[in-house]
């Protein structure tokens, strides 16, 4: 259980790296490789920056599970 937990997490890690360096910075960011820079000119934020800021607090409350999970499971 714990192996399969730490494996899961550290997928997670990874994702929540890709989806941080998606979103539109001040400057220019990953993002606009992608064509999210093109549609958020045209307005304030884009459908996509929105799911996207949906999809990054969801892989968020998960990681923050997983990592809690983990370590109750290592408590005992």
């Amino acid at each position: 259980m714990v192996l399969g937990l730490s494996i899961f997490l550290m997928a997670l890690s990874a994702l929540m790296i890709l989806l941080v360096l998606l979103h539109k910075g001040k400057g220019s960011g990953l993002s606009d490789l992608f064509g999210g820079g093109v549609s958020s000119n045209y307005g304030g934020s884009s459908v996509v920056e929105r799911n996207l800021d949906r999809i990054t607090i969801v892989a968020g409350g998960l990681w923050f599970a997983a990592i809690v999970a983990l370590s109750l499971l290592l408590k005992k």
